[in-house]
Formats: structure tokens, C-alpha cells, sequence
């Protein structure tokens, strides 16, 4: 990796990006050093950033260089980092009663913050209520619902999409189908799933309308599998994200999810909605499958719950959340901290109105990176919904680059899915962080066009 001295200031912030040396600094590279002695090389770390502390939409490191975070420890501080009213919930909650134990008293918060979600839920035309189950993670959220539908139908199928991420332990990571690296050499995995394709309302063909697509995606795909491989009677439930998070920011068209949603009433079928990253506003909707008016009969959720506490659960309509005690637990779960972070959290989204400012400085964002398609042919898609931003490129390794490149410029970006990178910044972001991270990503790209224009005349 190469290394870089640069400093941005920006008159409208009241601290800008700030690198005052080559990176990693001398304090980071030891910790490095020490880090990767003892810890297991699994983690796959994209950055040598070590990060010290937080404030809003920046990470300052252990050497003091500061960086703009536009990928908020993948879709988590949604509140940004440390927010006052985050940081005074959890010194309150620690300083009375840290943990009790959900699955055997009446923890601190867990009812409470089981209210806040009930009332949350996506309205719609079923008339029961909801019953929630409080995790550490998106994935044990995944792995409850799974059990739970497994449970109530009596069934054993489940059907998941390629490019679908759900988790990394043996059930959740059986539905997912986001890369191969994570799936080989772990088999066998669950029985009984299959996957469908995913579609990408960017591929709609120009003389067909949104709406009729997307239904005849979902519509064709579930006939063939039910008359084939797959009795619809056998399957349990549906599992699926909104937006495909690590599949690359990718938006499904308009009627997909309406058409999924008949689909499972006509069969009995369960929809579990995984809305680990796309949930708590970052769409601008509180759970993106609001978007398309459907009501999932499972949810999953967890990251921008709490804005870093580990926290996360599933809900699912009350007549389907009917199991005996002890059928599941967690000794963890519902934890005292988890719950007053995500109460605090959930009062700032909504008492700060920032589902509002997520879809303007999304909008924003994806205005102007759209002027930098029409100027630049490395960038070739983009899409999203709010602060969930999916830029396509080239070919897996411009992504790579383009990451690489923006860090050494201080700002915090990610790749997704085959050769995308995505966009997930805290949803405090101003329209100032906003044009500053837009600048650099626009500088860095257009340097790697004319890179590559200037390789290409010269070999």
C-alpha cells in the first residue's frame, strides 16, 4: 500500500480531514503488529486503521489523524459515533445494573425496548399485534427467525436470494449467497435451501414497465422452483433482504416484494425480512420494506438498532411467535446496555428528524455521483435508497482502488458485493461532510480514469 501526507480542511465544517503523516502512523503500525501475533487472520481487516476515539461522522485514529466515516462501522452508528444522549443512556444503565439475564428474569429495558419496536412494526392489513425476541447480532436474529418458522409451520424449506447476506453461523449462513469464500469449506451446511436471483431494478429492460418486471421476476422464478424442485407446501419461509446489503447496494424494482408477499399467502409461507442493514432509518424509512407497502410476518434487525452496543433481535406477528419456555434463549441477549443504547438511539432517528436528512443528503449524493457517471466511464451504476448508496464499477479491482485510494485521503469506504462500493454513513451526516466525501471520492476516481487512460496509450 502506498502512503500519503494530506490535509483537508473545509470551511464549513469545524474539523475536517486531517492525515499529518504517512499511514499507518507509528502508533498504529505497532499495534498492528501486536494485533495480528495473537488475533485469528479470519477477519480479513480492509484498512491499517486503528481507531482511538469518535465524534459524529469522523474516526481519529491513535496517531490523531482524523477521518471521514462514510461507511459507520458498516451500517451501525447511525447516530454517528458517540452520541451524547448514546454515551449518557449507557454511563447511566452501567453505573445501576450492567446484566441480569433475559431468558430467566424481567431484564432492565428489555420490555421497554420490545414496546418502541412493536410500535415501530410496518403497518398493515394483518390485524395482530407483535411479540419480539432481543439477540446480540443480526445473525443470531436470523438464526431465531429460521427456528421460529421452522417451528410454527412444521416445515422445513427455505428459500433465499443470490447475493443474499444473513450471517456467518451454520444456519444463517446457509441462506447466505453473497460470496464463496464464506461458504467453502464449511459444508454441510442446512438442507433444504434454495435461491432464486435477485434482480436489480437498474436491469429493467426500457420497453417494460417497473412494476409488471419486478412481479414477473418474482412470479416466474417461485412457479419454476414449485413445479420442479421445490413443493411450495414444503417451504417454511422466504428469507430476504429489502435491499441486498453485501450483494452490493443492490434495489430490487418495484411489485418484487408484492409479488413475494401474495406468494407466501397463497402458500402459507412465512416472509422473514432481514432488516439488519437496512433498518432504523438508514433508507429513510424505519425498515425498508416500508418502501413497497408489504408487511413481512418476521423481521430481523440489528446494527443501526443501537449505534454500536450490540444489540439485535427479531419480531414476528404475535400468533407466530407462540413456542414453549426454553424452546430458545440467550443468555446475553436484552442486555441491560443493548437496550437503554438502542432506546436512546431510536429517540435521537426519530426526535431529530433524521429519516428526513437521510433521504436529502441521500438524494444529494446520488445526484451528484450520477453527474460523475455521465463524466467518468469507470463508474457505471448508481443506486440506492436514503444513506444506502451502491456505486458500481468496472470491475472488482477499480472497487479495491478506489477504497484504498479514499483512505489515504482520509475517508472511510467500503466495497460490496462482486465490484461495488457502498456508501452507509452515520444519518447525522450534513450537506458539508456530504460534498467533502463526494469531492475526494470524485478526485480519486477521475486521477484512476486518466491512470488508466495514460497505461492503455502507452502499452
Amino acid at each position: 500500500m502506498s502512503t500519503t501526507t494530506h490535509i483537508i480542511d473545509s470551511p464549513a465544517l469545524e474539523n475536517g480531514i486531517e492525515i499529518h503523516g504517512p499511514l499507518p502512523g507509528p502508533k498504529a503500525a505497532a499495534h498492528i503488529e501486536r494485533d495480528e501475533k495473537v488475533t485469528s487472520n479470519c477477519l480479513g481487516r480492509v484498512y491499517p486503521l486503528v481507531p482511538e476515539r469518535g465524534e459524529g461522522c469522523f474516526l481519529i485514529d491513535v496517531d490523531g489523524n482524523r477521518f471521514l466515516d462514510f461507511f459507520a462501522g458498516i451500517a451501525v452508528c447511525a447516530t454517528g459515533h458517540s452520541h451524547p444522549a448514546v454515551v449518557k443512556a449507557v454511563q447511566e444503565q452501567v453505573a445501576r445494573l450492567i446484566h441480569a439475564g433475559g431468558s430467566d428474569v424481567y431484564s432492565p429495558g428489555y420490555a421497554e425496548l420490545c414496546e418502541k419496536l412493536v410500535a415501530l412494526a410496518p403497518k398493515g392489513s394483518y390485524g395482530d399485534g407483535w411479540q419480539v425476541f432481543l439477540t446480540n447480532s443480526g445473525t443470531e436474529a436470523v438464526e431465531g427467525a429460521l427456528k421460529l418458522a421452522r417451528y410454527h409451520t412444521g416445515r422445513q424449506r427455505i428459500i433465499g436470494f443470490r447475493g443474499g447476506f444473513h450471517g456467518r453461523t451454520m444456519g444463517a449462513l446457509s441462506v447466505t449467497a453473497s460470496k464463496a469464500i464464506q461458504r467453502r469449506g464449511f459444508g454441510p451446511l442446512l438442507s433444504g435451501v434454495v435461491h432464486l436471483t435477485f434482480p436489480n431494478k437498474s436491469h429493467r429492460p426500457k420497453d417494460m414497465d417497473e412494476t409488471t418486471w419486478g412481479r414477473q421476476m418474482a412470479a416466474r422464478q417461485f412457479a419454476e422452483i414449485f413445479d420442479t424442485t421445490t413443493p411450495p407446501e414444503e417451504v417454511a419461509a422466504i428469507l430476504v433482504e429489502p435491499i441486498q446489503g453485501e450483494g452490493g447496494y443492490v434495489v430490487p424494482p418495484d411489485g418484487f416484494f408484492q409479488e413475494i408477499r401474495e406468494i407466501c399467502d397463497r402458500h402459507g409461507i412465512l416472509l422473514i425480512a432481514d432488516e439488519v442493514q437496512t433498518g432504523f432509518g438508514r433508507t429513510g424509512k424505519m425498515f425498508a420494506v416500508e418502501h413497497w407497502h408489504v408487511q413481512p410476518d418476521v423481521i430481523c434487525m440489528a446494527k443501526g438498532i443501537s449505534s454500536g452496543v450490540p444489540v439485535g433481535g427479531f419480531m414476528a406477528r404475535s400468533h407466530l411467535m407462540q413456542w414453549p419456555p426454553a424452546a430458545h434463549g440467550s443468555t446475553w441477549g436484552g442486555n441491560p446496555l443493548g437496550c437503554a443504547a438502542a432506546l436512546a438511539n431510536i429517540q435521537i432517528i426519530e426526535s431529530e428528524d433524521l429519516m428526513a436528512n437521510t433521504v436529502e443528503q441521500g438524494e444529494y449524493l446520488m445526484e451528484r455521483f450520477r453527474e460523475l457517471q455521465d463524466e467518468c466511464d469507470l463508474l457505471v451504476d448508481v443506486r440506492g435508497l436514503g444513506l444506502m448508496i451502491g456505486l458500481e464499477v468496472a470491475d472488482k479491482s477499480t472497487a479495491l482502488d478506489w477504497m484504498e485510494r479514499c483512505f489515504y485521503q482520509g475517508l472511510l469506504i467500503l466495497t460490496a458485493g462482486a465490484k461495488a462500493i457502498r456508501l452507509c454513513p452515520p444519518l447525522i451526516l450534513s450537506r458539508a461532510e456530504a460534498e467533502l466525501g463526494f469531492q475526494i471520492m470524485r478526485e480519486v476516481l477521475l486521477e484512476m480514469a486518466q491512470t488508466k487512460r495514460v497505461e492503455v496509450v502507452g502499452g
